[in-house]
Parts: structure tokens; C-alpha cells; sequence
């Protein structure tokens, strides 16, 4: 088991789902803290609010881009690539994991009830290729993950 993936199970042994654990290792790179924004991240958990619709990697690695390239303040705009990182992702996340759909990804209707650790394992499977993809568009689109000072500079 490498570093991340040692982390990922920590975070999955302590509670955290997978868009606050993808949150979270973006935040952990910048060596930052933001619980009021983990919180936020809660309400993606098990596919938006536990409904097993958008898987929460997807919706959670759209909301790192936010941070890198998004609007934050009222004299922000945007970054220009900001869209088209957004529509990679989820593009190669449709093709690369055959859905968008955390039903259908992971295949289990009741995560509490069903006591099964093969969800959490192919969950951790995918955040983890998932992150390293965030990290690779990011870098092509000129940004070094885990570093968003410029940007906070400007």
C-alpha cells in the first residue's frame, strides 16, 4: 500500500466519504485545512446526499478545478480553461469508469446496510486514479497542484 492510498484508508477509517477525502488530499497538498469546506463536501457523499446519483469523485474533482481556476470573489471571473478542465474530467470519467452514476459504479444500493468492503476498496480505487488525473489536467492547463498561491495573488 503506497502513501496515498495508506491516507485515503485512514480518511475512510475516520469517517470521511469520498468527495470530502478527494477534498482533502487537495488541501493536504497545500498543507491547508478547511473543515467548514469538508462539511460542504459531505453533502456529495454516496452520490449527492446518499441518492447514489453523481458519484462524489466526479462532483468533488469538478470542485477542486473551482479552486484552482473558478470564481470566488465578486472581482474574480473565472479562468478561461477552467471549463474545458472541468468537461476533460468528467468526459474521461464517464468513458473511464462507464458512468457518471455512483449506482452504477460502485453496484451497491444501501451502503450502510450492506456491511461489504468491496465498495470502499473500489471507491478508494477510483478517487485515487481520479486525483492523479485532476492533477495531470491541471498540470497541462499550467497549474502545480497543490499550489494555488498565483492565483491568490492576483
Amino acid at each position: 500500500m503506497d502513501d496515498k492510498a495508506f491516507e485515503v484508508f485512514k480518511m475512510v477509517s475516520e469517517g470521511f466519504c469520498c468527495s470530502q477525502i478527494m477534498l482533502k488530499l487537495a488541501l493536504d497538498l497545500e498543507e491547508q485545512e478547511n473543515a467548514d469546506l469538508l462539511r460542504v463536501m459531505g453533502g456529495l457523499c454516496n452520490g449527492i446526499g446518499g441518492s447514489q446519483k453523481t458519484c462524489g469523485v466526479l462532483t468533488s474533482g469538478i470542485g477542486i478545478f473551482g479552486l484552482y481556476a473558478g470564481k470566488g470573489t465578486t472581482t474574480e471571473y473565472s479562468e478561461a480553461n477552467y471549463g474545458s478542465m472541468v468537461r476533460e474530467f468528467a468526459s474521461w470519467f464517464d468513458w473511464r469508469f462507464e458512468s457518471t452514476e455512483c449506482m452504477d459504479i460502485v453496484g451497491v444500493r444501501e451502503f450502510s446496510r450492506n456491511g461489504s468492503i468491496e465498495y470502499p476498496i473500489k471507491c478508494g480505487d477510483i478517487l485515487m486514479e481520479s486525483f492523479d488525473k485532476i492533477g495531470e489536467i491541471l498540470y497541462e492547463n499550467g497549474y502545480t497542484f497543490g499550489d494555488r498561491e498565483l492565483r491568490e495573488n492576483e
